[in-house]
C-alpha cells in the first residue's frame, strides 16, 4: 500500500522556484511568476515593470532586429556551392552571404555544421 502524503503536497503540482542569491534576482523571479497567474476576475495586475525588464534582459530576449549587411555574392561561388556540397541555389546562396561571399569558409561552414 501506498504511504499516505502530507497535506502540503498537492499531487499534481509544480516544484516551487528554487530560491535565488540576490534580492534583485527575486524581485525579477516575482515579476515573471506574476505573468504566469491567471486574474479570473478581469482586473489588471501591478507588474513591476523594472524588474520585468530586467528579467526579461536577463533571458537573452532582444527586442531590436539584427541588421542585415549587404554581401555581394559571385554567380561562379553559388554555382560551386550547388556543385560541390550538392545543396540549392538558395542555401548557397545563404552559405556565401553568412560568410561574407568567401566560398572556402563557406564550403567549410557546411562542413563543420554537418552532424
Amino acid at each position: 500500500m501506498a504511504e499516505p502524503q502530507p497535506s502540503e503536497v498537492h499531487e499534481g503540482a509544480a516544484d516551487p522556484h528554487a530560491p535565488t542569491g540576490t534580492a534583485e534576482d527575486r524581485k525579477a523571479a516575482a515579476a515573471l511568476s506574476t505573468l504566469d497567474t491567471q486574474d479570473d476576475t478581469g482586473e489588471k495586475k501591478e507588474v513591476d515593470t523594472k524588474a520585468l525588464d530586467k528579467a526579461m534582459k536577463g533571458l537573452g530576449v532582444n527586442d531590436r532586429k539584427e541588421e542585415k549587411k549587404v554581401v555581394k555574392v559571385e554567380a561562379a561561388d553559388v554555382n560551386l556551392l550547388v556543385f560541390e556540397l550538392e545543396v540549392t541555389k538558395q542555401k548557397a546562396t545563404e552559405l556565401l552571404r553568412a560568410n561574407d561571399g568567401d566560398a572556402v569558409k563557406a564550403m567549410a561552414a557546411f562542413v563543420n555544421a554537418a552532424p
